[in-house]
């Protein structure tokens, strides 16, 4: 089952790292995103990726054609101009980076894949976001409720910290607890090929014009996970999932 990845956008509100890179690529723990979340679906036991590129995708080609070089041992004769590499890589994922466009919208990004999606249901979720949630049961959810579409909803994390009292009168202090009421989509999502109909052109938003229609014809639901997710919004965001790796003390990782 292929995993679609959307990691085409701007990421304006992130501008003192998206200048040079797109908002995947930002790294953590000296890694893009984007490989954390992948790590994570292989580890639930998808490894074939699909990646929406857009806004400097040509970085993210980059990273994955440069990996080899990158994380291995190697041999380079420069007489012939031929490499070895000595280290097989432990990550074997197929790996689809494909342009799809530079302003295209979520829904478009998604129609111009639909030719590599059409044979069967598929999981997407967005490049700037990772939990630790089992993605197999969420498929498990999906193939349940029988709806074209399943997201997960997950309760987003405090922009303030949260005070905890206890009887005693004593308080305890969480910098970024997930807040307990309210539910957003949080990505992590399964849907039917026939979604793609719903597809009309490069404009289509995702969540205004798919969900939502998906939603009101009763074909949406949602799995609800009550642990860890976090998205890469802000510089914020950046350096609280960057404390939590360098803590070791990171969630999403779920592949150690």
């Amino acid at each position: 089952m292929k995993v679609v990845i959307l990691a085409g956008g701007q990421g304006t509100r992130l501008s003192e790292e998206t200048e040079v890179r797109p908002k995947p690529m930002v790294e953590v723990g000296g890694r893009p995103l984007l490989w954390h979340i992948m790590k994570h679906y292989a580890q639930c036991g998808f490894d074939e990726f699909v990646v929406a590129l857009g806004y400097k995708g040509d970085e993210i080609k980059k990273y994955f054609v440069d990996y080899l070089a990158l994380n291995g041992d190697l041999t380079v004769r420069l007489g012939d101009g031929t490499t070895e590499h000595h280290r097989p890589e432990p990550d074997r994922w197929t790996i689809h980076l494909m342009d799809t466009g530079l302003q295209t919208q979520t829904g478009g990004r998604l129609g111009r894949l639909a030719p590599m999606l059409a044979g069967g249901p598929f999981l997407l979720t967005y490049g700037d976001g990772v939990s630790d949630v089992d993605v197999g049961q969420v498929l498990a959810f999906h193939r349940v409720a029988g709806r074209l579409a399943t997201i997960t909803a997950v309760r987003p994390p405090s922009r303030f910290g949260g005070l905890v009292f206890d009887d005693a009168g004593s308080v305890s202090f969480t910098e970024k607890p997930q807040i307990g009421e309210g539910w957003i989509n949080g990505g992590f999502m399964v849907l039917e090929p026939s979604v793609l109909d719903y597809v009309e052109g490069d404009g289509t938003s995702l969540e205004a014009n798919v969900l939502e229609r998906l939603s009101a014809e009763g074909q949406l639901a949602a799995y609800r996970h009550e642990g860890f997710w976090q998205c890469m919004d802000t510089l914020r965001d950046v350096r609280y999932l960057r404390a939590l790796w360098d803590q070791q003390a990171a969630p999403w990782v779920t592949w150690e």
